[in-house]
């Protein structure tokens, strides 16, 4: 306790702390256990700095003082001493003190237990409406995104009855990824804390290509391929729009997705998943009944063949995206795209121009020209690329490919009521069948593990409450007894 003792008056240096603590299950002992500390007692000196330490305990107090409230000499001395930390006026000061400061140890338990309980109920909350905003986010995200690609779709179906030139309005089209960047250095202005000037903007978006930013041969090695496969994927998507309807162009484009599994798995050594095999094997087979459909014509399998090209063009673009260039921010994403517009003004205008004097693509005039539907079309275009690429700002990515996919039944609509399509058995199956390996492939890569995980919780719970609904019977059963069980008091008179 902080005592110093010079028995004799001789040791004066030696110091010894008598702190030991008595256990709940042990009395203090008598005064012939304790009699070398009873001849010590007088020799005990008190250090001041120990006094001032010590307070709190009332300790320095009732040595220095009177013996108040004390019952026999031997709790005095063992309170003096210290003996086993015998020191009833501390235990008797702290329960005064924790009475009056701080509550009982169930009231502050069950404060604690509301605060805690009221920080998870606040954050449970937050991640609530967080996702839900999400949700939302993404419910409008997949509408647009549906909605941008079958009017795109529809619109080029109609464009193509007055102005039979897909590579022209794939060209036009192009043109428009210039307001990428435009687009998004503005909501970067809206967004951002920190603004930069729109040069300072490009400078860090270049360094997306390497550290020497876009050069003339990173513009060569790295964006113009790209450009290229844009402009092919594009152009026979629409071109085999001239060839069937809109319906089977939209179904067969969604095997893009499985070619992408294909390709990663070849060239990037992807994962192996079985479920995205059986799905690749779906979408080969759908392609097979799509051509069955409608017969062996030429038009109809001339038109599949150009829609299966467009997805495995555009399958090679995501997944050489991915080897040359990696993954990009949403900045880089809109410079590289800007880019591909200004390859396409720079080496592909020439293209529309031979095929507009070889008369492959002709027409009369410019008046004659629908210039509300390649502006349409484009604008169209534009807003899907957009929220493709920029929609997992805001959304799950999942949601935002289910967009595509839902495109299908609103072509089918309005193919019903606009041409003469015919919803045979074979044609309906083959949707079918595309549509079911479009939505295997949208599951993650961990989606087994999470499956276990779902079941194993599921026979937990069914474990539990078993014995729970045994538990109820058994006490049911009990008290039943009880009742009807008579009473011997009733027998006794």
């Amino acid at each position: 306790m902080g005592i110093r003792e010079f028995p004799n008056g001789t040791a004066r240096g030696k110091t010894i702390t008598i702190g030991m603590r008595r256990s709940p299950d042990v009395s203090p002992r008598r005064l012939s256990d304790i009699s070398p500390q009873l001849r010590q007692l007088k020799y005990l000196v008190v250090d001041e700095a120990i006094k001032e330490d010590l307070k709190w305990s009332r300790s320095v107090e009732d040595l220095t003082s009177s013996s108040v409230g004390l019952t026999s000499i031997e709790e005095r001395i063992l309170r003096i001493t210290g003996y086993y930390g015998y020191q009833p006026w501390a235990a008797s000061y702290k329960r005064d003190e924790h009475s009056r400061e701080s509550p009982a140890p169930a009231e502050a338990q069950m404060q604690a237990g509301v605060e805690v309980s009221g920080r998870g109920n606040r954050c449970c909350w937050k991640c609530s409406v967080t996702q839900l905003k999400k949700f939302f986010w993404g419910v409008a995200v997949v509408l647009g995104v549906c909605s941008s690609w079958s009017g795109s779709t529809q619109l080029a179906k109609l464009t193509f009855k007055k102005f039979d030139a897909p590579f022209t309005l794939t060209w036009f089209a192009t043109n428009w990824n210039f307001l990428f960047f435009p687009l998004y250095y503005i909501g970067h202005v809206f967004k951002s804390a920190e603004k930069q000037s729109p040069k300072q903007r490009y400078r860090e978006c270049c360094r997306f290509f390497g550290d020497s930013g876009l050069t003339m041969k990173v513009f060569f090695t790295k964006a113009a391929p790209f450009g290229v496969l844009w402009t092919l994927t594009n152009y026979l998507y629409l071109h085999a729009i001239k060839k069937i309807n809109t319906t089977d162009v939209s179904v067969l484009f969604c095997c893009n997705k499985a070619f992408v599994f294909l390709l990663s798995w070849i060239v990037l050594r992807d994962r192996f998943m079985g479920v995205r095999i059986v799905a690749a094997i779906l979408a080969i087979a759908g392609i097979v009944m799509m051509t069955y459909a409608d017969g062996f014509h030429s038009h109809s399998v001339i038109g599949i063949a150009l829609v299966v090209g467009s997805a495995s063009m555009s399958a090679l673009y995501k997944v050489l995206f991915k080897l040359l260039l990696g993954s990009a921010k949403f900045g880089e994403a809109a410079l590289f795209l800007s880019v591909l517009s200004v390859f396409n003004v720079l080496f592909i205008t020439c293209i529309p121009v031979i095929l507009y004097f070889t008369k492959v693509e002709y027409w009369s005039s410019f008046d004659v020209i629908p210039w509300g539907n390649l502006c349409g079309f484009s604008i169209l275009l534009l807003t899907f690329n957009i929220l493709l690429n920029f929609g997992i700002a805001i959304t799950y990515p999942t949601l935002i490919s289910l967009g595509i996919v839902l495109s299908v039944p609103v072509n089918a609509i309005v193919d019903h009521y606009t041409s003469e399509i015919v919803f045979n058995s074979v044609r309906v199956i083959a949707i079918v069948i595309i549509g079911l390996g479009f939505l295997l492939l949208l599951l993650p890569e961990e989606w087994d593990v999470w499956l276990m995980k779902l079941l194993t919780r599921l026979k937990v719970r069914k474990k539990e409450e078993i014995p729970d609904g045994n538990g109820d019977i058994v006490s049911g059963l009990q008290s039943k007894s009880r009742r009807t069980r008579p009473s011997m008091s009733s027998f006794a008179h």
